[in-house]
């Protein structure tokens, strides 16, 4: 090949990079920044945890609350801290969209990184042990227990409870002196943040003087608010606030599906980028909770394994189904050659879950996204003619180094995408208005653990659910002209209902052992990466299914009956 060919296609592949960089963070600049929603960053608040029968767990996470929900570093507070203040201060600098959505995913990831960090797991380590010691204490005291020991026991069981109250006590003066450090170091953190706010004021008032008092104004406002938060008002306002929530709630859950039906058709590089992220995030979140349960799994490598399933999906799909075991060995590689003791079951188990459920399950939507490139036109294309054809000429338009595919990169599979997504979001939502109205019989009278899982979950809401994505799957059938469109469509609306509800009452059950009531606070009024992912995990194989094999089956059926009539 000659040198110049080589150099251009070197720079329209790194130019196409940089593009899909850029459309990646624009899309995801529709998650609205976690600061606006969330409480101050320094006290780490993040989760509603319920009772739990475990008495040792249910007082590590009631521990964990008192002092300010999931544990971290002083070191890591104070920064997350000064980075609030500075965000305040300088408003203006992150108005721009892009970096508004970039920042909000870094520190965001960066949370969550910090929070499954070594000295996250000592901190949880540390609550398990006392919690444990604690409930030592508590059966030696007893009445039962001395009963059944007797006398001769009775010399042992004072010298445990001795060793116990000395363990508590090692323990409670080490925290001592780590709260004495943390101390220092938010202090330090404080002059930090009083000398980058008084730099940023004088900076805002050599570039335009008649702003100042302005800038200092909204600063201390937005410093006053952020410090106030925590401490909720009672009485009059919680209804206002309620109803500015619902509105919120349903306008962001709006622009959340316009969102995602650009991701859609935004081509097969840009679709796997985002879904990358997303998996990134979904992952940190999984983990989080697992190491709060005292399980510390292998987190690295379950994350870098679920990202090579969606790149290997993208391009290589024959090779897709080997990467799930090549890292499942590589994690006990890693188990058997680094950790110091033996590990655990739970240890293992949430390892390989981490990359099965969410790596290799999801990862599905990248095949489908690749199927069909040569786009058969539905039934709305007449329609949809003339709207394409002016974004035709619009793409035409721009810039050479966009590559074609951002212009109309439509598939097959991303057509099929759109409409099963469309069953999915709307079966959820059938389910919730049927369940109101007409719910009477809990899902617990007819599968006692889903309705533990999920106490308010009705059979009516489950069957409108049902019905209103059979009703979708019969509408998108029919406009991607499906064989026998009336009945393979709404049998395809009922299958994904059923495991939508499975996804979702799967990530119920994870919640509820860990006790936790999201899995995150990224998405406002919505919660976590996990809790939006739910439904669409386990529909994901299904869909590839239905697509690459008994779409081609039916239309192989419907062709011979065509030619025998």
């Amino acid at each position: 090949m000659h040198p110049d060919n080589r150099l251009t296609q070197r720079r329209r592949k790194r130019k196409e990079m940089q593009t899909l960089v850029l459309c990646c963070i624009t899309l995801i600049s529709l998650v609205q920044p976690a600061a606006s929603f969330s409480r101050p960053a320094a006290s780490y608040h993040h989760f509603s945890v319920s009772p739990l029968s475990n008495p040792v767990r249910a007082s590590h996470w009631k521990h964990s609350q008192n002092n300010g929900g999931i544990i971290t570093t002083a070191k890591t507070a104070a920064k997350t801290t000064t980075k609030t203040t500075l965000k305040a201060s300088s408003d203006g600098e992150h108005s721009n969209i892009i970096s508004k959505a970039f920042h909000t995913y870094t520190d965001y990831a960066q949370r969550l990184w910090d929070e499954t960090s070594n000295e996250a797991r000592k901190s949880v380590a540390k609550d398990k042990t006392k919690a444990t010691l604690r409930r030592v204490e508590q059966i030696m005291n007893g009445e039962e227990y001395v009963e059944l020991g007797g006398e001769v026991n009775e010399e042992k069981r004072l010298r445990l409870l001795d060793a116990c109250r000395d363990m508590l006590e090692a323990i409670e003066v080490n925290g001592q002196n780590a709260t004495a450090e943390e101390t220092k170091v938010l202090e330090t953190a404080a002059v930090a943040e009083e000398d980058a706010v008084s730099s940023t004021l004088s900076v805002s008032a050599s570039i335009a003087s008649s702003g100042t008092d302005d800038t200092e104004t909204k600063s201390k406002e937005l410093q006053i608010s952020e410090t106030a938060e925590p401490s909720s008002s009672e009485g009059e306002q919680k209804p206002v606030q309620k109803k500015k929530k619902a509105r919120r709630s349903i306008s962001f859950g709006a622009f959340l599906g316009l969102g995602a039906a650009a991701w859609v058709y935004s081509g097969n590089y840009i679709f796997t980028t985002i879904f990358m992220l997303m998996t990134a995030l979904g992952q940190l979140e999984y983990y989080r909770m697992v190491m709060n349960t005292g399980v510390y799994p292998a987190r690295k490598i379950s994350i870098v394994g679920a990202l090579s399933m969606y790149i290997t999906a993208l391009f290589a799909p024959d090779l897709h189904q080997v990467c799930l075991p090549a890292f499942a060995c590589y994690a006990m590689i890693w188990f058997l050659t680094k950790r110091k003791t033996v590990s655990t079951i739970p240890e293992i188990a949430t390892t390989f879950t981490g990359m099965f459920y969410l790596g290799y399950i999801p990862s599905f939507w990248i095949r489908i996204r690749m199927i069909g490139k040569g786009l058969e036109p539905t039934r709305l294309a007449p329609l949809m003619g003339p709207v394409l054809e002016r974004f035709g000429k619009t793409a035409s338009s721009l810039p050479s180094f966009i590559p074609k595919t951002v212009h109309l990169p439509v598939t097959t599979g991303a057509t099929f995408i759109f409409w099963t997504w469309l069953c999915i979001a709307f079966s959820d939502v059938g389910a919730y208005f049927f369940g109101k109205s007409f719910g009477k019989t809990k899902l617990g009278q007819v599968a006692p653990a889903a309705g533990a899982a999920s106490p308010n979950k009705t059979v009516e809401g489950a069957l409108g659910g049902a019905l209103v994505s059979a009703g979708l799957g019969l509408l998108g059938a029919w406009v991607q002209k499906w064989p026998y469109w009336y009945l393979t469509g709404p049998l395809h609306g009922v299958m994904l209902a059923v495991l939508g509800l499975i996804g979702d009452l799967t990530a119920s059950i994870l919640k509820r052992d860990a006790g936790l009531k999201d899995f995150g606070d990224l998405i406002p009024e919505h919660g976590g990466i996990m809790d939006r992912v739910d439904s669409y995990i386990f529909t994901a194989p299904y869909s590839w299914f239905v697509l690459s094999h008994v779409g081609p089956w039916l239309q192989r059926i419907a062709a011979a009956r065509m030619v025998v009539v």
